[in-house]
């Protein structure tokens, strides 16, 4: 495979560095074709992240995590949106999993609950119960950035291939 270019990044194939992902993350790769680069961990947040690296914003997916609470069940959900947008958790979120209350997950009940770094939390790898909703902008967007698992890299693979996750939903997520 020859490695895209995107930024200032060497991006390899994941099965050449391994320890570039988390172990729910490369367990849960399979054949998803996509490329990891070793990244400074203080610099895993979006926003420093691009700057740094000349990775426009547009082409870096985030994950948060969410809870939604209804009648005592809780449920856990991956939420994925371009770097440029904004989620609309309390709107089409909360409505699409049913839930009456929703909010962002704690930052240990979220490393907790993925086996991943906070700041590096990626839709692959997580608990196979979990819906995994992706914003139809990421799916359009070709090559995205996202996490890795951990604060030290990043994955770089098609976005078409974040649809096709076995509990993924694509659906207009972005706060207009």
């Amino acid at each position: 495979m020859t490695a895209p270019v995107l930024g200032k990044l060497e991006w390899r194939p994941t099965a050449d560095v391994p320890e570039l992902l988390a172990p729910p993350v490369r367990e849960a790769l399979g054949d998803i074709p996509a490329y990891a680069a070793a990244i400074d961990p203080g610099l895993a947040d979006t926003a420093a992240f691009c700057a740094e690296y000349d990775v426009p914003m547009a082409a870096s997916a985030n994950c948060v995590i969410v809870l939604g609470k209804r009648a005592g069940e809780e449920t856990y959900a991956a939420v994925m949106v371009l770097a440029t947008d904004r989620a609309d958790v309390n709107g089409v979120i909360r409505k699409h999993l049913g839930v009456r209350k929703i909010s962002f997950t704690a930052q240990d009940d979220a490393v907790a609950s993925t086996g991943m770094e906070y700041g590096g939390i990626t839709a692959i790898g997580l608990p196979a119960d979990w819906p995994i909703l992706v914003d139809s902008g990421v799916t359009a967007a070709g090559l995205v950035v996202i996490g890795s698992g951990i604060r030290g890299s990043k994955l770089l693979l098609d976005s078409a291939e974040l649809a096709k996750l076995p509990t993924a939903t694509v659906l207009d997520l972005a706060q207009q």
